[in-house]
């Protein structure tokens, strides 16, 4: 059975930073594209950062417009763990951060970290908030 596992999530304050992680079991995040989405109040879910699977130490990485210079995505291969650098924060990134992976070639990163290809596995999600 696959699972994922996010954490890290608080409450914190504009300019800070958070780190999530995400702990997979029943599959290996190495071969797969993983990616953070997150959902605001009365929004639909977008696409946050994702990575394609790993070609030895070399992978692709995606980043909405909304989040790039601020947040950062990496993978430890070896303890299976995902993570989602968060930096300056603002109040407009509160929201559900949740963890997905799919079996997917490098070609589709966008699209899937667009929405508009799904991921197979998805987290439970885990509540982001910061104030201003």
């Amino acid at each position: 059975e696959v699972q994922l596992v996010e954490s890290g999530a608080d409450s914190v304050q504009a300019g800070g930073s958070l780190r999530l992680s995400c702990t997979g079991s029943g599959l290996r995040f190495e071969k797969q594209t993983v990616g953070w989405f997150r959902q605001a109040p009365g929004k639909e879910r977008e696409g946050v950062s994702c990575i394609t699977s790993s070609n030895g130490n070399t992978y692709n990485s995606y980043y909405a417009d909304s989040v790039k210079g601020r947040f950062t995505m990496s993978r430890d291969n070896a303890k299976n763990v995902v993570f989602l650098q968060m930096n300056s924060l603002k109040p407009e990134d509160t929201a559900v951060y949740y963890c997905a992976a799919v079996v997917s070639s490098w070609s589709d990163l966008a699209l899937r970290c667009g929405g508009y290809y799904g991921m197979d596995y998805w987290g439970a999600g885990v509540l982001v908030t910061v104030s201003s």
